[in-house]
């Protein structure tokens, strides 16, 4: 690629979210944050994504249409050096309104997702909190130590 063409298609664009309405999302991110996502309720919106399951759509330039995970396979050098070859951005940008709880979630990493979750990469989670109320918890791990056979029984047995 030319340093001129470079400079045409090197340029910002912004990203329309998707939506998803898990039973324990809410309203804020559309009254509060003016996401315009018909959905109720509105439980994330992804705001960057390449997912199989929801990629970003181009809002506004030269890729306008576009989904992102079309312009970064025209254009891999977007990417950077490191992750050109990979025709994927891996990461996930997603805002959340947990009204309610949300479900217990356990995360595989890159080799057993690769295996058992239909080649995806794994997933390694970092959260900013925005806003949230007075009583608000974020609860990792477990309340004490527990060996794991007998973590395989309880889920097992469903206990």
């Amino acid at each position: 690629m030319t340093s001129k063409n470079m400079s045409l298609n090197n340029k910002p664009f912004l990203l329309r979210p998707i939506g998803k309405d898990y039973l324990w999302g809410g309203r804020r991110l559309n009254d509060d944050f003016s996401k315009d996502v018909p959905m109720q309720p509105l439980a994330e919106t992804w705001e960057c994504s390449t997912h199989h399951d929801g990629t970003s759509i181009v809002a506004s330039g030269e890729f306008k249409g576009l989904s992102l995970a079309e312009v970064l396979r025209r254009n891999p050098g977007f990417l950077g050096m490191h992750y050109a070859n990979l025709g994927e951005l891996p990461i996930l940008i997603k805002l959340i309104d947990a009204k309610k709880d949300l479900s217990v979630q356990v995360h595989p990493d890159d080799e057993y997702a690769f295996e058992h979750e239909n080649g995806q990469r794994g997933k390694t989670e970092m959260w900013y909190v925005l806003d949230a109320s007075r009583n608000a918890q974020l609860v990792y791990g477990f309340s004490h130590d527990i060996e794991k056979s007998v973590l395989a029984k309880s889920l097992q047995d469903g206990t």
